[in-house]
């Protein structure tokens, strides 16, 4: 296995990530209404400026999710198909960065929603 280097490693990463999650019994009625063809290049943007450094994301990822009536479940499985995700598909820096950061992004989240 190799690490995260490119947008096509990324597409790979989001394009497993996302046929899981929206599978995933407690995870897909947040897809129901979600073009999928439209949302997930969003999201390889989103990753390849996180863990590529690309430029031009500027969406807040946050804000996005605050209307949502998320619960601590939804995140602990959101994570746990992530990480699962890349360590199928990934192994190294980038590979734990990411980890990281979805991490990072899904507490970020959990906290501003739980004081809703």
């Amino acid at each position: 296995m190799k690490d995260i280097e490119t947008k096509a490693d990324v597409e790979e990463l989001i394009a497993l990530f996302y046929s899981k999650v929206v599978q995933d019994a407690s995870l897909s009625p947040f897809f129901a209404n979600i073009d999928l063809e439209k949302h997930l290049p969003h999201m390889i943007h989103f990753w390849c400026f996180a863990l590529l450094d690309e430029p031009g994301y500027t969406t807040n990822v946050v804000e996005k999710h605050l209307h949502m009536p998320l619960k601590a479940i939804h995140f602990s499985t959101w994570q746990q198909h992530f990480n699962q995700t890349v360590d199928t598909l990934f192994i190294g820096e980038k590979a734990e960065a990411a980890k990281q950061r979805a991490a990072l992004i899904g507490w970020t989240i959990q906290s501003k929603v739980e004081k809703k």
